[in-house]
């Protein structure tokens, strides 16, 4: 065998095996973009019950490369509902896109977190009282014949900046045990939703780069996924992922209707449709290796961030960065320690308990 050859080959290993050897991935939180920070911090917390953990500032070139744009200065804060967390990201400069008035929930740029409650028609009615954009027709709760989904009740509505959000309520014998606590309304975060193009694009990436694993798979359909979806004729393959530990992501994968539209190719992370997964990794070259010997074949992700940045931050909180877009756009940003979260190594988060 020549020695080119016998260079490509281990190239090839490299890119296709080294993400799998590391540690897996750890969800830390899930990022949107708001316009107006201390507006979106209210709703949240006085609407949905989360907690106030950590509030910073971002900017400089490391942030700039990070996210994609120019002469960002962004105000953060993560906040806390239960064992999970979001950070809402207001960028200060340069200002972004809103959400789309005519959005639908099978179209691309569709991005949300399900929110855990302990009594549906409890928590609906705290969202009536206070006046929240209903994306759903009203709570659905899906028919037994669906073995999978049977039971569960859900609700999609929007925050302030039209980001789509959902509660979900699991029937005894679905979901994690320790939904089952009653003690408060709005427990924590089960998943993100994503809609993607192609489940098999999506795996490719999340389970084959990113390593996460299927916990579960599902086909939703029928007048009670319509209204839950608001989408006529909605024929839904579902698939359940998930890291190490913390939150899921779940594939919205639309076999019908075929209207979706495909995310938009200039979206930025100022762009208040905007999203992003943070994962806690230690192997960020190796995943860059694969995404990047990946590049250009249709239906692969793509990188944001120029390889790796090294963040300049203080010594205590030094750390690195990688950021990325999953084949259908939606933004993954991993990080050696993520910013606000509490400091422990990624194996450490791995092999704890809730």
């Amino acid at each position: 065998m020549s020695r080119w050859l016998i260079r490509a080959v281990a190239l090839l290993l490299a890119c296709f095996c080294a993400p799998a050897a590391g540690a897996g991935s750890v969800i830390d939180s899930v990022g949107l973009t708001v316009s107006d920070l201390d507006r979106s911090v209210h709703f949240y917390v006085d609407v949905l019950g989360f907690t106030r953990a950590a509030e910073w500032e971002e900017q400089g070139a490391d942030y700039e490369h990070v996210y994609g744009v120019f002469g960002a200065h962004v105000r953060v804060a993560r906040l806390a509902l239960g064992a999970e967390a979001i950070e809402l990201r207001q960028f200060l400069a340069p200002q972004g896109r809103p959400v789309p008035t005519d959005s639908r929930s099978n179209d691309r740029w569709f991005q949300h977190v399900a929110i855990i409650v302990s009594d549906m028609d409890r928590a609906y009615a705290v969202l009536r009282a206070h006046g929240v954009a209903h994306a759903s027709t009203a709570p659905q709760t899906l028919p037994d014949w669906n073995k999978d989904a049977g039971g569960i009740a859900a609700f999609y509505f929007r925050d302030p900046d039209q980001h789509n959000l959902e509660v979900l309520h699991f029937p005894p014998g679905k979901g994690d045990a320790r939904w089952r606590a009653t003690d408060r309304l709005f427990l924590g975060i089960d998943h993100t939703a994503i809609v993607v193009g192609r489940t098999e694009d999506s795996l490719r990436y999340y389970r084959d780069v990113l390593g996460m694993r299927i916990a579960g798979t599902a086909e939703n359909y029928g007048p009670e996924q319509e209204r839950l979806n608001n989408v006529f004729g909605v024929r839904l393959r579902i698939t359940a992922l998930r890291a190490e530990r913390g939150i899921g992501v779940e594939l919205l994968d639309y076999l019908a209707p075929h209207s979706g539209r495909a995310m938009p190719a200039d979206t930025l992370a100022s762009d208040l449709w905007h999203w992003q997964v943070n994962f806690a990794r230690d192997d960020l070259d190796a995943v860059e290796t694969a995404v990047a010997h990946d590049s250009g074949r249709p239906g692969a992700a793509s990188l944001v961030s120029p390889g790796v940045i090294v963040m300049a931050t203080s010594a205590s909180e030094r750390g690195a960065a990688l950021s990325l877009r999953d084949p259908d756009g939606h933004a993954d940003v991993l990080w050696t320690q993520p910013p606000g979260a509490p400091k422990q190594t990624v194996s450490s988060r791995a092999n704890s308990n809730r």
